[in-house]
Parts: structure tokens; sequence; C-alpha cells
């Protein structure tokens, strides 16, 4: 995943005002940040990353710990940036007819159709059909790469709480249908320390 030294330096050197040090941070985990929102946000998960990193730029000169610690700090504000996100998009009514109209038009480029379709997207989209709570720690253990005590930090519950949400995850993910006659889980349903 990431060598966390290799994060602490980077998180000093952004600290002191060093874009070079940021841009390592952005490079590091823009992929895990943006692979959860697209759980925890849906669609909006490319605009709630970049509020996430804005916020995270904004405060970094009060964050004080390694790359590890900078990690479940990340994924916190990503959390709560995507919490707000779907507050906001519960809250305003769209018009699925004038959504239709407007993609009516469009033909997608051969990328953005094999991107939609890629292992990866269809991963996500399987841990997302995930109980809200499986979901994120799935997400935050096995996708982001985080122990145990920080996704609890990053949910706000106990270590005991994440452990059982992430097994049965895991295990709903070993079951469903979907994975098995893919054959091929990317390694999400493989157990480590849950």
């Amino acid at each position: 995943m990431w060598d966390d030294d290799e994060l602490t330096a980077a998180v000093k050197a952004a600290s002191a005002g060093d874009e070079g040090g940021f841009a390592v941070l952005w490079r590091s985990l823009q992929p895990a940040v943006l692979r959860y929102l697209r759980v925890v946000a849906g669609d909006a998960a490319e605009d709630v990353a970049s509020e996430t990193w804005l916020q995270a730029a904004r405060d970094l000169h009060r964050f004080t710990g390694d790359g590890a610690a900078f990690r479940g700090w990340l994924f916190r504000i990503a959390r709560h940036r995507g919490i707000d996100e779907r507050r906001r998009s519960g809250r305003r009514q769209e018009d699925p007819a004038g959504t239709i109209a407007e993609d009516a038009g469009r033909t997608g480029d051969a990328a953005t159709q094999a991107l939609e379709h890629s292992g990866t997207e269809w991963a996500i989209g399987v841990i997302a059909g995930l109980p809200p709570d499986q979901a994120e720690a799935v997400m935050l253990r096995v996708v982001a790469g985080l122990d145990v005590a920080t996704t609890a930090r990053v949910l706000g519950k106990r270590a005991g709480a994440v452990r059982v949400a992430t097994l049965r995850g895991l295990r709903k993910l070993a079951a469903d249908p979907r994975v098995q006659a893919r054959g091929d889980d990317g390694g999400l349903t493989r157990t480590r320390e849950v």
C-alpha cells in the first residue's frame, strides 16, 4: 500500500508549506479516498474528494502526527464531507426526467465505458450494496488499508464493532452470487486480521 515513513516525510514537508510534499500525499491517497467516497457519496464522489482535499490543505497546519495518523485524519474528513453530501442531496429533489433528457444525447467514449466496466468499479459497486456500516468498514479496512483502531476513530465506533462489521461485510461479499459467478474477487473477501 503506502510506506508510512514516506507519508510521514510528506506530511512534515506539506505542513511546512512544501507543495511537493502535498503532491506526494495526494498521489498516494487520492485513489483510495475516491474509492471510499464512491461508496459513501455515490456520483458526487469526485466533488466530495475535492472538498476533502481542500479542507485537508486548509487545516494541515493544525495536524500533528505521522503518515498513518494522517491517513486516518484524511478519511475522517472524507467521511464527514460524504455525510454532508448525502444530507444535501436528500434535501434537494432532482427531476429524473431532466436527467434522462440531458444524458440522452451523449455517447460515452471507449475509455469512459471501459473504466465504468473495470474490475475496480465493479467491486466498488458490489461493496456499495452492503449495509452502510459494513460497506464503510470494508472500504476503510480492506481498500484504504486502515487498521482497526484508526477505522474505529474514523467511523466513531468501537474497535469490536468495526471488526464485526468488516467480517460480516466480507462474509456477505463471499456469499454474493455476483462475486461467486465472477470467480475472482480481487482479494476482497480474503480475511486478514479483521
